[in-house]
């Protein structure tokens, strides 16, 4: 089976729609890469240099320090698809990804956002 292409698409491509949409809903950037850096344990250093390196979104997700365990805690329907049913790994990290932009865009607290962490 071909793999899905947002695995091959940079996240640098992907990240400014991340933010775009965050700052339409008075959300910031901040917040925003809190939200990454949370999920994927990549201090704000390590996120500014995969952004400059264009890295492909599946190998951002597999090179990143520590994926947070409680994003297990992550529920819901994000572009039609509940993201605790998402069978293949990297895409369900995708979908919980996109699904706490979501909460952030909708005007969830940081603090649900990240699980009470």
């Amino acid at each position: 089976m071909a793999k899905h292409r947002i695995y091959s698409m940079s996240f640098a491509s992907v990240y400014p729609h991340y933010v775009a949409k965050a700052e339409k809903k008075g959300r910031t950037k901040a917040e925003v890469d809190e939200i990454i850096c949370w999920l994927t344990g990549y201090t704000e250093k390590g996120l500014a240099e995969q952004l400059g390196k264009e890295t492909d979104f599946e190998t951002f997700l597999a090179e990143a320090p520590e994926m947070n365990p409680s994003r297990k805690l992550i529920k819901g329907v994000v572009c039609g698809v509940r993201v605790e049913e998402v069978e293949e790994p990297t895409m369900r990290e995708i979908r919980y990804l996109d699904k706490l932009i979501d909460e952030l865009a909708k005007g969830k607290a940081m603090e649900k956002i990240l699980r009470g962490d």
